[in-house]
């Protein structure tokens, strides 16, 4: 391996549980490496943050970095800020916590350490970054059904059937939709700076009520003119919530919608 070799990098998962009574984690045992460590006892806080670092691998050993000193850092230095953070009866600003554990593993990182990633439910996830130390990404995931046929008028009827098959079921079909939107904003105390319900009333007003339980082709302007193929839907979901985020003070980054759990569109492309 050369000093030309490609800078990477690596992202190292690292999970586990908080008690809301307070309890020393650092003293539960450690039996479950996969679910994490502490494990749940009792009621609590399930925590999972994504760290990544970035760097060139060694020579000899191929290593960025051994996960096992990932996993020290952020069990070192961050954990114990999300346990006094959580038995603390005051409200707790994510986004401020977020960049606090940022800033507490960074000194200690053995290789320049990018972004931590706090993944707070299975649909929610902030992300902050060390080159954007006053804001946040927000990812939240919202669903909507609607039917829809894939018919193109400049294609004959047989052509259509070549290639749309029963999706181009003269009836239209349905799906389950899901959709997740990647929103960047600056982190703000003012109570009417941006935050999650923020992002959450948007989209519902510009993209559910307007998609949830129609029929595409027939009930939404968007696709008048328009194939409602998920790229198309993607891309519309996009302009539409655009302008709106840009107004309440978020920058929206892209949009990804899966049409079932196989197949999904991200638009713009992730660069």
């Amino acid at each position: 391996m050369t000093p030309d070799t490609p800078i990477l990098e690596l992202t190292r998962t690292v999970r586990g549980c908080m008690s809301l009574t307070g309890d020393d984690w650092s003293i539960h045992p450690r039996h479950n490496t996969f679910s994490g460590w502490p494990s749940m006892a009792g009621l609590g806080m399930y925590i999972e943050l994504d760290v990544t670092v970035r760097g060139r691998p060694d020579p000899k050993t191929g290593y960025l970095i051994g996960i096992q000193h990932l996993d020290a850092m952020v069990r070192d230095h961050a954990w114990p800020i999300l346990a006094r953070a959580i038995a603390d009866e005051r409200t707790v600003q994510p986004e401020r916590l977020l960049h606090t554990l940022l800033h507490a593993m960074q000194s200690h990182a053995p290789c320049p350490l990018v972004a931590v990633a706090w993944q707070l439910t299975p649909f929610y996830r902030l992300t902050a970054e060390a080159d954007h130390m006053n804001a946040v990404t927000y990812r939240q995931q919202f669903d909507f059904a609607a039917a829809h046929r894939l018919h193109s008028d400049e294609l004959s009827d047989a052509e259509n059937v070549d290639v749309f098959g029963k999706c181009n079921n003269r009836h239209g079909h349905g799906h389950n939709y899901r959709l997740e939107v990647d929103v960047s904003a600056e982190i703000s105390d003012a109570a009417d700076g941006f935050r999650l319900p923020v992002l959450e009333r948007i989209v519902k007003a510009e993209v559910v009520d307007r998609f949830d339980h129609t029929n595409l082709n027939l009930d939404v302007d968007d696709f008048a003119d328009v194939i409602p193929s998920v790229e198309h839907i993607a891309r519309i979901c996009y302009e539409r919530l655009r302008e709106p985020l840009d107004d309440a003070g978020g920058r929206l980054r892209q949009v990804t919608v899966w049409e079932t759990e196989k197949t999904c569109c991200t638009y713009p492309a992730p660069s």
